[in-house]
């Protein structure tokens, strides 16, 4: 699985640059998120702007990281997935609880916002 990762302040960008995901690099992106995270436990935006296809075993791993993150206190946005493969996975009924932004500067502001919250007591 190829992808490129840039750390902020409080978050990891992780892009995703294959076009294609299958269950194996399902379980490679939890390795990968899960070795960034051992390092220093930040906010995660996944940006599947690359992604043309996704096999529905995603839905589990990304299931798995919002929760993982949510348990740290930490944000989970996914951005620039295309709304044929929200529609493909279902991710619009089954993970109402996702931040699905368009941009990934617009996952960059949800993940502020929602630093600020917490360090302000409003979560």
């Amino acid at each position: 699985m190829k992808v490129k990762i840039d750390t902020k302040e409080v978050f990891h960008v992780i892009n995703i640059e294959d076009s294609v995901l299958t269950a194996i690099m399902a379980a490679e992106l939890l390795e990968i998120v899960n070795k960034k995270q051992t390092e220093n436990k930040l906010s995660l935006v996944l940006n599947f702007s690359h992604v043309e296809e996704i096999d529905a075993s995603f839905l589990t791993v990304l299931h798995d990281l919002h929760q993982i993150q949510q348990a740290n206190n930490k944000s989970f946005v996914v951005c620039a997935l295309s709304n044929h493969l929200q529609q493909e996975l279902g991710i619009d009924k089954a993970f109402d609880a996702f931040n699905i932004t368009p941009s990934e500067s617009e996952a960059w502001d949800i993940v502020q916002m929602e630093e600020i919250e917490r360090e302000l007591g409003m979560d």
